[in-house]
């Protein structure tokens, strides 16, 4: 499975290449990270429907993530990669507004990895 992260913390590269060692090394899931909103459209409009799930940090420089969620949502629709918004701020005004976009799921940071994990597993 192809994941895009898209994060302005570059140390999030490392984070997830730490936690899902066994998974990258058995080749259960391949990661790829954007460092912007504007990167993450890049890499989508270069390698069409090849992630097929995008964890998008919400508060981001330039084009936060509610923008790009929304520029996914109506141009990657078949099939409609899964989108999972990450935030630091896990308020409601966020939240709502993010399953309006068509987000299809919320987690707040810092992220626990273990329930990712299990999330991930359900799409499989």
């Amino acid at each position: 499975m192809k994941i895009l992260v898209v994060d302005d913390e570059q140390d999030v590269k490392i984070l997830f290449e730490q936690r899902f060692r066994k998974e990258i090394k058995n080749n259960e899931i391949d990661f790829v990270f954007a460092f912007s909103g504007e990167e993450a459209l890049v890499y989508l409009n270069e390698n069409n429907h090849e992630a097929v799930l995008i964890l998008s940090d919400i508060n981001m420089p330039g084009m936060s993530g509610l923008d790009l969620l929304g520029k996914i949502k109506q141009k990657y629709n078949a099939p409609p990669p899964r989108v999972m918004m990450i935030t630091a701020y896990g308020d409601k005004e966020n939240y709502e507004t993010a399953m309006k976009l068509g987000a299809d799921d919320f987690l707040t940071k810092p992220v626990e990895f273990s329930l990712l994990k299990e999330k991930l597993k359900s799409i499989q």
